[in-house]
C-alpha cells in the first residue's frame, strides 16, 4: 500500500512510518516542521515532504496513489493557557477538514485518526452504593486539603477507578481534548457522507525515544526525564497516585500498523483504545525513572493543575479483538531504556505539533 503519514517527521508519526516500511509499504510523509517542535530538520529515509496540512493544495498533490492516510499531525499537550486555543483549533480541527476535503477530491477513502484518551476526561468510576456514576468536580477546596480521589455526586463516597470502554460518554476537559473530539466528529461526518472508514485510535499516555523536551506542550514522561537529567528531581503534582497507562511508542506504531492493514467498517468511525490496560501511577513512572537515571527521588507537590483528571486507564480489549493488536513492551524495560534514549531538542520554547 501507498500510505500518507501526515506528521510523519514527528515523535509518533517518524514511528508509524518506519514501522509500517517495514511491513513493505510505500510511505510518503508530510510535516510543517514547526521550531518548536524540531530544533533541527530530521532526516528520513522516505519521501518527507515539508508542508502544511492545512495547506488544500498542498495535501491534494500527495494524496494521488495512495491508499490510506494515517492523520498523526497535530498541536498537542496541555498548553499554557486559553490563548493557545486558536492555534489548537486551527492545527487539529481546521487541518483535519482541508486533509478530509482533500481526501474526499481524491477519492482517498480510508483514514487512521490519532485520538485521544483524553476525550473521555475523567475515567470510568463505581460507587459502593449507587454503582457507575459519573463523578462530581474536584472541589478546589479538596485538592488543597490532600484530598484528591473523585466523588460520587448522590453521597459523595469517595469512587473506585475501573477501565474505560469506547462507549463511555466523551467529557474532554482541556482545549487539547476539545479539538481531538472535534477531529473525531469530523472524520465520522466525513465517513457518513461519503462512506468511507474511519478507525480512531484513542492513545494513551505514549513514551518513548525522541519525544520532545523542553517545552511545556511535552509529556510528562518527557518531564520528568529532562529534570532528572539536570540533576532536578522530577516534580508530582497531587500525591502521585493518579492512574495512568503509559504505552512505549513502538506499541503506538504497530497499533497504527494493524490499522492501516485492517480494512474500517464502511460509512462509520471506530474508535479504539490503544492502551496497555495495566494501570500505573505517575509516582510509579518518576520513581522508576528516577532509579534508572540515578537521580534524585522524586518529589511530592501536592495541588493539581486546572482540569487535571484522577484515574484514566482504559479496557484494550476491543482492540485486541478487532485488530489483534496488544501492548507488548513492559512498563519497566520501556521506562528504564527511555531513561537514557535520545530526545527532540526544541528550537524554542513554545507551541509544539507532533
Amino acid at each position: 500500500m501507498r500510505i500518507l503519514v501526515t506528521g510523519g517527521a514527528g515523535f509518533i508519526g517518524s514511528a508509524v512510518a518506519d514501522a509500517a516500511a517495514g511491513r513493505g509499504h510505500e510511505v510518503v510523509l508530510l510535516d510543517a516542521f514547526l521550531p518548536q517542535a524540531h530544533g533541527t530538520e530530521p532526516r528520513s529515509r522516505h519521501r518527507l515532504v515539508r508542508g502544511d496540512v492545512r495547506d488544500f493544495g498542498v495535501v491534494r498533490g500527495l494524496l494521488d496513489g495512495v491508499d490510506v492516510v494515517c492523520h498523526q499531525a497535530a498541536m498537542v499537550g496541555h498548553g499554557v493557557d486559553p490563548s493557545d486555543m486558536p492555534d489548537y483549533a486551527s492545527h487539529n480541527d481546521f487541518g483535519t477538514a482541508v486533509l478530509l476535503a482533500a481526501m474526499h477530491a481524491a477519492e482517498v477513502s480510508r483514514l487512521v485518526l490519532a485520538s485521544s484518551m483524553v476525550v473521555y476526561g475523567e475515567g470510568r468510576y463505581r460507587c459502593p452504593r449507587h454503582a457507575l456514576v459519573r463523578p462530581a468536580p474536584r472541589r478546589a477546596s479538596d485538592i488543597a486539603a490532600g484530598r484528591f480521589e473523585p466523588r460520587c455526586p448522590t453521597c459523595a463516597t469517595p469512587l473506585e477507578p475501573e477501565l474505560v470502554p469506547e462507549d463511555a460518554a466523551p467529557d474532554p476537559r482541556s482545549t487539547y481534548a476539545a479539538t481531538k473530539l472535534a477531529q473525531e466528529h469530523l472524520a465520522a461526518a466525513w465517513a457518513r457522507q461519503t462512506g468511507g472508514g474511519v478507525w480512531a485510535l484513542r492513545y494513551h499516555n505514549v513514551y518513548g525515544p525522541w519525544m520532545p523536551s523542553g517545552t511545556p506542550y511535552a509529556g510528562v514522561a518527557s518531564l520528568f526525564r529532562s529534570a532528572l537529567h539536570n540533576g532536578e528531581a522530577p516534580v508530582v503534582l497531587e500525591d502521585g497516585r493518579q492512574r495512568r497507562d503509559f504505552v512505549h511508542v513502538t506499541d503506538i506504531a504497530a497499533a497504527n500498523v494493524a490499522a492501516l492493514e485492517a480494512e474500517p467498517p464502511r460509512g462509520e468511525l471506530d474508535a479504539l483504545n490503544i492502551c496497555s490496560g495495566r494501570p500505573r501511577t505517575i509516582g510509579d513512572l518518576a520513581d522508576e525513572l528516577a532509579r534508572a537515571c540515578g537521580g534524585p527521588a522524586p518529589r511530592i507537590a501536592g495541588g493539581a493543575r486546572p482540569n487535571d483528571v484522577r484515574h484514566i486507564v482504559a479496557d484494550p480489549e476491543k482492540a485486541a479483538r478487532v485488530l489483534g493488536f496488544r501492548a507488548s513492551v513492559d512498563f519497566a524495560d520501556g521506562v528504564r531504556a527511555f531513561a537514557h534514549a535520545p530526545l527532540r531538542e526544541p528550537a524554542a520554547i513554545g507551541r509544539g505539533e507532533r
